[in-house]
């Protein structure tokens, strides 16, 4: 017969004993007495005490022994996760998935709104009924009858959450946390786990993609959304969107991150919304190893990247008043992580505030965000699209900067009936003009800047996006994805901070935010600053003309290679760290960071430009026949940039 121990008292832990009469029970009232050998261990808590959690976990765990705890809070019966010794997944796990996103429950909001004001009344019951402890015994029991027989399914990284007044009860998954210090199993931080040896990586048919929506759907929805416990906790369709849009919430803790998706399917936008969310959860910080590396520049540059390769801030910046960052100082000690460089063929030690996210880092000497950061199906298909991403960017802002005189695409020329539909129906919906342009620089890589045009009747003067392919096609067709989910947002901005738009046109350090960019040039008083882009004079081209197309290979990996060899050729190198986390590959996808020391990264505020040692906006445009001169940097551009 099997042994069970109970550890607690109180009425739950009372009729959970009553409930398990046919087993051979261990009563304890907490971990100070002895515990025998048993088969299973339940903690059982009229009220969450995490003392009571690290006392299990020290006790059981060297032991063997499997425990599931059961507890009560802000209204809630929470039962779970089972947690087995040797393996990933514990209660601090579960406890910070709830915590961070359950933090916009009702519940919450009573916990906070009491501690303000000791008159307020929560709307839950702090004690447990009756009714309520025979409920939650009931399912305890099942759970314990369940895990004896060996059948973990919906015990192992599940919850149980019970609504103590009218007992209804959802089940949710609790995903292992790979930093928890509980039961994380992190690496530390080498040079070996950060060499890369390109792997064969078959395309689905007629993508350039290696696992298909389907395939990912399962586990997408399965591992990574739920409304209570999940990586991501909410999620909304755009309906007023031309085209399937979505937006998913990544809750983060101190804020919340929206990421979004763009398609002709609401359910493959949600889907991509969750991919790009998970690429945010990887680049924000270190999940997937330990940072063990400190120094400084000068101590480590014989295996270091060198950080002015990558773009300062001017120094009339960083001497403003209350300007987050400092002066970059090669002396100074900073912390590293392990990358892998191509074009040297070695691993290579990157700054972390370059290889993750450091907007608000303390110290910091520069602003980094989610430059050339892409998930993927393989390590292959991450690194080209984070490099289509980086080089998106870079055709972007060198275009501004260099006010390039690029060439307008027929649009009609494009032999694509889908693109051409796209942008017909944009029109036809929204009233909007779009034009493509042909941003692609000196690394051939084809780069799309998308502009739609409001008439009269609206709001909204301009709007702009960008894309960046092997396949022009597919540049041109996210960038289209990308103005359609962005039209009803911009115009709703528009119209609730006009005045604000108006004060940005005359003071271009008022824009401080993503949004206020694209707020801006909604104003027709500012479309003279893309006299440049829109000059009826400007050449007007086919996609046969100014795309060559590329022989299709079956292998993606054969695609990488020959970009990596246009790099090479350039002496430009590509260097790659790889973020993915345990979240991601259980699932096998991979989340990387690139970096392509010397392109243009992208920034959002004014004054938070980063453009000091990057020469190649003063180079390329002579190199591509754009100048009859290497330019200035007085002659750049000097207003805040239209990117969304």
């Amino acid at each position: 017969m099997n042994t069970v121990a109970i550890i607690g008292e109180g009425l739950l832990a009372d009729t959970v004993c009553k409930r398990l009469s046919g087993l051979v029970i261990v009563r304890r009232k907490d971990f100070s007495e002895d515990i025998p050998a048993v088969d299973l261990v339940l903690v059982l808590q009229e009220e969450d005490a995490s003392s009571y959690y690290f006392e299990a976990e020290q006790m059981l765990r060297p032991r063997g022994i499997p425990w599931l705890r059961a507890y009560v809070s802000l209204g809630e019966g929470i039962l779970g996760p089972l947690i087995i010794p040797g393996t990933t997944g514990c209660f601090q796990c579960a406890e910070t998935r709830l915590s961070l996103a359950g933090s916009n429950t009702k519940e919450v909001k009573d916990m906070l709104m009491k501690l303000v004001s000791d008159d307020y009344v929560p709307s839950y019951t702090a004690a447990i009924s009756q009714a309520g402890a025979s409920y939650m015994a009931h399912i305890i029991s099942a759970e314990t009858d369940k895990v004896l027989r060996g059948d973990r399914a919906n015990t192992e990284e599940h919850l149980y959450l019970i609504n103590l007044s009218n007992l209804s009860s959802t089940i949710h998954h609790v995903l292992p946390i790979g930093t928890c210090s509980v039961c994380g199993e992190l690496r530390d931080d080498s040079a070996e786990i950060a060499e890369i040896s390109l792997q064969k990586c078959l395309k689905l048919s007629n993508s350039y993609r290696s696992r298909s929506m389907n395939d990912l759907k399962k586990v997408l929805l399965r591992d990574y959304w739920d409304s209570r416990t999940g990586i991501f906790n909410d999620k909304k369709w755009g309906l007023s969107s031309v085209f399937a849009s979505a937006a998913i919430n990544l809750p983060l803790g101190l804020y919340d991150e929206i990421t979004g998706g763009h398609s002709h399917s609401y359910v493959d936008s949600e889907l991509a919304g969750i991919l790009e969310g998970l690429e945010r959860y990887c680049g924000v910080t270190p999940r997937g190893k330990r940072t063990i590396v400190q120094g400084s520049y000068s101590q480590l540059k014989a295996t270091a990247l060198d950080p002015s390769t990558v773009g300062f801030h001017a120094e009339e910046q960083l001497e403003q008043p209350d300007f987050p960052f400092i002066p970059y100082d090669p002396d100074s000690p900073m912390e590293w992580v392990w990358g892998y460089s191509f074009l040297e063929a070695r691993p290579i030690l990157v700054p972390n505030l370059l290889a993750y996210y450091s907007m608000v880092d303390v110290g910091g000497f520069v602003y980094e965000i989610s430059n050339g950061c892409a998930v993927g199906g393989s390590l292959e298909e991450a690194i080209l699209y984070g490099i289509f991403e980086v080089v998106e960017r870079d055709s972007f802002l060198l275009t501004w900067y260099a006010r390039l005189q690029v060439p307008r695409l027929d649009i009609s020329s494009s032999g694509d009936s889908e693109l051409i539909l796209m942008i017909q129906r944009l029109r036809a919906v929204t009233g909007y003009e779009v034009s493509l342009y042909n941003t692609t620089m000196e690394n051939g890589i084809p780069s799309i800047w998308a502009l739609a045009k409001g008439g009269a009747e609206h709001s909204v003067n301009l709007i702009c996006a960008a894309g960046a392919h092997l396949d022009p096609i597919r540049a041109a067709k996210s960038a289209i994805h990308e103005l359609a989910g962005m039209i009803p947002t911009v115009e709703r901005r528009s119209k609730e901070r006009r005045l604000e738009a108006e004060a940005m046109l005359d003071d271009s350090f008022l824009v401080q935010e993503m949004e206020d960019h694209s707020l801006l040039y909604s104003l027709p008083q500012a479309e003279e600053r893309l006299n440049f882009l829109l000059d009826e004079r400007n050449p007007v081209r086919t996609f046969a003309e100014e795309f060559h197309s590329l022989p299709w290979q079956e292998d993606l990996t054969e695609d990488l290679k020959h970009i990596l060899r246009v790099f090479h050729s350039l002496q430009m190198d590509v260097i790659v760290v790889d973020q993915s986390s345990s979240e991601t590959l259980r699932n096998g996808l991979r989340c990387v960071k690139v970096l392509i020391p010397g392109m243009l990264p992208m920034t959002f505020g004014h004054h938070l430009t980063r453009l000091t040692g990057l020469n190649r906006v003063l180079d390329v445009p002579m190199k591509l026949g754009y100048a009859n001169h290497r330019l200035t940097r007085q002659e750049l551009n000097p207003y805040p940039h239209p990117f969304p």
